[in-house]
């Protein structure tokens, strides 16, 4: 029998189901709950996950486990390995400048510029990565036979609440200088512009980053950052993301239980030079003394 020409059949659309990052894979909210999200002009784009005190309690875990891993790597691998996201993320500009023109509003010209910006910037981080410590440690003189040395090490976890109205390079200004310098990453994207960072899930698991070094929640800062902030696993915290002083207050003292390093920014200027404010937020300096042999 004749058929009909498919050409003339409506195609219905393939829709994503937007996930969370956790240790390397892609889980839905254990809680089972997901939120709409709109684009800039209130239009369905899609529904995304909604993060739970447990999945980011998951996060914290797969942070730490891949810490030491991560943490041991040379300078220049890691450095290697955000030069790869940067490539991988080259290879997606038009999907990741779509998701930024609907979620940001902005003309498909400026969000490409947004998405440059972003890819240049993970390659500036990259180059950073065997070049920190030559820059922030030192060679001491002291009085005595000794060698004395100060280096930078990692701090460990760090929790990220990322700004809510830079989607895609206000996450990568603060995940990037925090993972080159051997940390890890638990970070909760914009509530209402969360695609880009799904988007950068998807980069990370095809990148060479190993599970668990980068986890991506999605869902309300306001009730996931609580739990980070007070969360005994944590190390440090960064509030960018949060605007109420009221709120940031109370973050501040939750995460003052195992003295986690806090930072609460002033409005930034994502376009901006970044400089080396953020590369030695989440350092720690240590000093080794060696005696000189005779």
């Amino acid at each position: 029998m004749p058929t009909k020409d498919t050409a003339t059949t409506p195609r219905l659309e393939v829709r994503k189901t937007y996930k969370l990052y956790i240790g390397g894979a892609f889980p839905r909210s254990e809680s089972g709950r997901s939120y709409v999200v709109n684009n800039a002009k209130g239009k369905f784009l899609a529904n995304a996950s909604q993060a739970s005190r447990k999945d980011a309690r998951d996060a914290v875990v797969a942070a730490r486990k891949a810490f030491g891993g991560w943490h041991a790597r040379t300078a220049y691998n890691r450095g290697q390995v955000l030069y790869r996201i940067a490539e991988v993320m080259e290879g997606r500009h038009q999907q990741f400048s779509a998701e930024v023109a609907a979620g940001e509003g902005l003309s498909i010209s400026k969000a490409r510029a947004v998405v440059d910006a972003s890819i240049d910037r993970w390659v500036w981080y990259a180059g950073w990565a065997d070049k920190l410590a030559q820059v922030v440690g030192s060679s001491n003189p002291v009085a005595g036979p000794y060698f004395d040395f100060s280096l930078p090490e990692a701090t460990g976890v760090v929790a990220v609440l990322a700004p809510q109205d830079s989607s895609l390079l206000g996450l990568t200004s603060v995940i990037a200088p925090a993972i080159v310098s051997g940390n890890t990453v638990v970070a909760v994207s914009s509530y209402e512009r969360p695609l880009p960072a799904v988007t950068l899930g998807e980069v990370m698991a095809t990148s060479d980053v190993p599970g668990g070094v980068v986890n991506l929640l999605t869902g309300s800062a306001s009730e996931i950052g609580p739990w980070l902030a007070s969360h005994d696993d944590v190390n440090a915290i960064d509030l960018c993301g949060i605007t109420s002083d009221d709120e940031a207050r109370d973050l501040e003292i939750a995460a003052a239980g195992n003295l986690k390093r806090v930072r609460r920014p002033a409005e930034e200027d994502w376009s901006a030079d970044q400089g080396l404010s953020r590369l030695t937020q989440y350092l720690e300096l240590k000093t080794v003394w060696h005696p000189i042999g005779v």
